[in-house]
């Protein structure tokens, strides 16, 4: 018997993971300056809804080589993201360090998915027993 492994991104931790980040970030930029709506803060909201984004659109496709490119482009909104939430810390508009944290521990996440992916194959169609 074959069947699809992981094409419920809805199951995947760090899928569920960075959806609550979401609500996270857009509640605390919130409190940034009304200056920033058109700037950081929608920086910072895209790159956020992008990870979750992401995730989901690699289960639509076949193959590894392409999960990982999606998977890939998640990992690069992370790292955007690490960084504007550095500028805003450098701002004053936020602490950050809670931030910091999430985003750090979903890049982490996202590290060992594809590690798991390349390692597996996982997005191929493979036996089960």
């Amino acid at each position: 018997m074959k069947r699809n492994l992981f094409r419920n991104y809805e199951g995947l931790y760090v899928w569920q993971k960075s959806i609550d980040f979401v609500a996270k970030v857009y509640k605390a930029t919130e409190g940034f300056p009304s200056t920033e709506i058109y700037g950081l803060t929608n920086q910072i909201r895209r790159a956020v809804v992008s990870i979750p984004s992401n995730i989901a659109e690699e289960s639509g496709r076949k193959g590894v080589k392409e999960l990982l490119q999606f998977l890939h482009i998640a990992l690069g909104s992370c790292s955007e993201l690490h960084t504007q939430f550095i500028i805003a810390k450098n701002l004053g508009y936020s602490q950050g360090n809670s931030l910091i944290d999430g985003i750090l521990e979903i890049k982490k996440m996202l590290i060992g998915y594809m590690n798991k992916v390349k390692k597996e194959g996982f997005g191929e169609e493979v036996a089960t027993s």
